[in-house]
């Protein structure tokens, strides 16, 4: 997200609209939800959910089909018989030769094999059939016929989406065949079209929120007294803010020796959490800290919802030292080197449902 919130910012592009396809539906809808005052609208092109098959996701590969894939990419990718099979699958019936040599000049140019065996291990494990629900910009879900079904699954959860068939489509490319083309550059402009020219700020926002606080707060107290307390929690929110300075974190509230934090990305904000356990360890003091993303609303500037609660409940079953993070998290994080110990199934007071809660592990 931090990449294309700097491309944006490099050509002052205050507000876009964001088309997208594929496994790149879920960086655009993350990015929808995170920052909806400069996403204009939506369209999602066969998005993909989830990287790996699930009960309620029969769609995506299975976790056998994933190992045969990887296999394969990390066999051939780069050689033209590699991507000439591919071409039959995402480009079927295109057979001239001026189309087959820019389709491998294209993929050799867009990943190195290390680089397309990382990108293909990362979407695997991605997740974002969480994230869907708090798109609140105009969106367009268009599809294959073949894919219908998933594509139906992501657009009955994107509030006020509408869903479009791409008639004739087959393959990957939406743009070879002049139908498809047509239906999809037509629903396009008429989503530009009925795009409002102001906005106002958006009420409800996609945040990851952090929760710290200090373990044996009371006993520390009593062993310290008042004063040197004080001045012990005084070293402590220092560090923290410093910390909070460098992933820019958004301190919402501080009382007594915990923070509430917003973050605009969730793995930045697991490595500030970790860099402030790190460092409060100089005062001889171990923190607990709990995250989680979800739907937040505003209220004059003020973060609250069930996503808060929920962070806050997360880091209420944190251990001393240990970073704890929800299932969703650790779904939006896949890829980016984060590694996670699973602490099981919990409930959350006050929180429907059960949750799975992960500790950090490697950062």
């Amino acid at each position: 997200m931090d990449d294309l919130r700097a491309v944006m910012d490099d050509v002052d592009s205050h507000r876009a609209l964001l088309w997208s396809a594929h496994e790149g539906a879920r960086l655009a809808a993350l990015f929808a939800a995170t920052y909806p005052e400069r996403t204009a609208g939506l369209v999602l092109f066969d998005p993909e959910a989830k990287g790996t098959q699930a009960a309620d996701y029969p769609w995506a590969r299975s976790a056998e089909e994933w190992d045969r894939w990887l296999a394969e990419v990390r066999e051939g990718w780069g050689q033209r018989e590699f991507f000439d099979r591919l071409i039959g699958e995402w480009a079927p019936g295109m057979k001239d030769t001026e189309f087959r040599d820019w389709f491998v000049s294209h993929m050799r140019r867009s990943l190195s094999p290390g680089a397309a065996l990382a990108f293909y291990r990362a979407m695997r494990h991605a997740d974002a059939s969480d994230i869907f629900p708090a798109v609140r910009v105009p969106t367009v879900v268009l599809f294959s016929p073949s894919r219908r079904e998933e594509s139906a699954y992501t657009a009955s959860r994107i509030d006020g989406s509408s869903l479009v068939e791409l008639p004739g489509q087959r393959g990957a490319y939406s743009w070879i065949e002049d139908r498809p083309h047509e239906v999809a550059i037509r629903e396009t402009k008429q989503l530009v079209g009925r795009l409002e020219a102001g906005k106002e700020e958006p009420e409800r926002i996609l945040a990851t929120v952090l929760f710290t606080d200090i373990s044996g707060s009371t006993a520390h107290a009593a062993e310290l007294g008042d004063t040197s307390w004080r001045e012990l929690l005084a070293r402590h929110h220092a560090l923290v803010r410093r910390e909070l300075g460098r992933f820019r974190g958004d301190e919402i509230d501080t009382a007594g020796d915990g923070f509430f934090v917003t973050f605009d990305g969730p793995a930045r904000a697991i490595r500030c959490a970790c860099a402030i356990r790190d460092a409060v360890r100089e005062l001889r003091l171990e923190v607990r800290a709990g995250l989680h993303t979800g739907e937040c609303e505003l209220v004059d500037g003020k973060v609250s919802g069930i996503a808060v609660h929920t962070g806050a409940r997360v880091a209420a079953r944190a251990e001393p030292g240990e970073v704890l993070v929800s299932s969703t998290v650790k779904d939006l994080v896949a890829g980016s080197g984060l590694g996670f110990d699973d602490r099981g199934i919990h409930e959350l007071k006050g929180v429907p449902g059960e949750w799975s809660l992960y500790a950090v592990a490697q950062v």
